[in-house]
């Protein structure tokens, strides 16, 4: 079968090594793809085995796809992803980012007969509206934060007098991850307020949620779901903050590790408990949801509560899930996709999974591109690491360069997280690029157990 992945990021990188690992996938279209899938998987630059056990590294070998490929797409424009699959025998699409789903790219694709894995854009407006979102876990009681919505600066603002800091405050619609503000002020918040409606997000900020503060440790759980069923991933920890001691700007995420050791027992029942309750109350509302339902918590001294919803992939998460993922990808999204997963058993390898994120220097602000990239092959020589590409090109003349501010995302497979954490860091001194950057505590908290989150 010919897939077609959307996207360009480190996701959707780890997503097509992934299913090249299903020995009924052949030829796999990344629209546009980076410079990781410009080089076919198993190629030098680019992921091997993605977690299956016993996969090849060679495109076209036993057990992989054929050929990796980066075509030319409008991601957002559901009439030429159409197109280009019946024209391509495509049988399957994979929604790497948010935005498409929120433009109805999935409801054209499955209209024109096409398998489809990712929600249409009823669904997903669990990401694509913050308001939706909450106003939908208040009506169904799901625990969450406290929250007030507006469309006016100056309510807003009325509301922010009377409140204490910290306090949170969050761009309605997609904003590239770059709408929330954590305020440690009323006057923070306030700006953020003003900055929204001012126009820094675009329509996205039209609207303004500010919500009550929680804390406590942040967790991923994501879900397969195919409108009736939930089918649980491995747990996993992200790291949003640019600079070690998470201090500095949010980012796309810097680093993430899988499991979590500091989820208990009851939490991770808890978590489940409502991401299966989320799904079944999407159906009741006539949402017919397939795909990944993403679901971030905080650990309260209260219990779990859900600080987010993504409906696709999470990025970086997917580069440690995916790669102790055993079961074949490809079966697994072909039974979401078709609504009926009720034959899918999901297995994981029981080893630990630290990726850390390589980005070029200034990033998450300005960032200069086109620095030759080296030391790839080097770092993927060693046992267990798998270099996920993200903001990468390949230059005419076969050169890897750097093309994101998020640049290479660097997994590691270990026996023990203490393995895995050091296996991930000696891969990153490996690879060389002009102003690389990255954070050299992903996972330090988890080292030293729950009472971190207390310092």
């Amino acid at each position: 079968m010919n897939v077609l992945v959307l996207g360009s990021g480190g996701r959707e990188h780890a997503i097509a090594c992934s299913l090249a690992s299903s020995k009924n996938c052949n030829t796999i279209f990344v629209a546009p793809g980076n410079g990781g899938s410009a080089r076919g998987a198993g190629n030098e630059g680019s992921a091997r085995g993605a977690g299956n056990e016993g996969s090849a590294e060679g495109a076209g070998n036993e057990g992989r796809g054929e050929a990796v490929v980066n075509v030319e797409l409008d991601i957002h424009n559901g009439e030429q992803i159409v197109a280009f699959a019946q024209q391509n025998d495509v049988g399957l699409v994979v929604v790497g980012p948010e935005a498409p789903l929120v433009a109805g790219v999935a409801d054209q694709t499955r209209a024109a007969g096409i398998l489809c894995f990712g929600p249409g854009a009823d669904g997903a407006q669990m990401e694509g509206s913050k308001q939706f979102s909450k106003e939908f876990m208040v009506r169904h009681g799901i625990p969450t934060a406290a929250f007030s919505s507006f469309n006016s600066e100056a309510e807003a603002l009325t509301y922010l007098d009377k409140q204490q800091a910290p306090i949170v405050v969050k761009a309605d619609g997609l904003a590239a991850g770059k709408g929330v503000t954590v305020a440690t002020s009323i006057e923070e918040a306030s700006t953020a307020v003003q900055e929204c409606f001012a126009g820094r997000f675009g329509d996205a900020g039209a609207t303004v949620v500010i919500e009550e503060c929680m804390s406590g440790p942040e967790c991923s759980l994501l879900v397969f779901t195919d409108s009736k069923r939930v089918l649980p991933m491995a747990c996993a920890q992200d790291h949003k903050r640019a600079y070690e001691g998470d201090t500095g700007p949010n980012t796309g995420g810097m680093g993430v590790y899988s499991p979590v050791p500091i989820v208990t027992d009851e939490e991770y029942a808890s978590m489940l408990a409502y991401m299966e309750k989320t799904v079944e109350c999407l159906a009741q509302e006539g949402i017919d949801y397939r795909g990944v339902l993403y679901g971030g918590f905080m650990l309260t001294e209260d219990g779990p509560k859900v600080l987010e919803f993504n409906a696709r992939f999470g990025d970086p998460e997917t580069q440690v899930i995916l790669p102790r993922l055993k079961t074949d990808l490809l079966e697994v999204m072909l039974a979401v996709a078709g609504g009926d997963a009720s034959a899918i058993k999901l297995e994981w390898d029981e080893r630990w999974a630290v990726s850390v994120v390589l980005a070029s220097a200034g990033y998450p602000g300005d960032y200069e591109k086109g620095k030759p990239i080296t030391g790839i092959k080097e770092a993927e020589a060693l046992e267990g690491v798998t270099v996920y590409h993200a903001g990468t090109k390949l230059a005419d003349d076969g050169c890897l360069l750097t093309a994101g501010g998020r640049v290479l995302n660097i997994t590691a497979l270990g026996q023990s997280f203490e393995e895995a954490r050091s296996l991930a860091y000696k891969a990153c001194d490996a690879i060389n690029f002009k102003g690389k950057q990255y954070r050299k505590d992903i996972g330090a908290r988890a080292l030293k157990g729950r009472s971190a989150w207390d310092d």
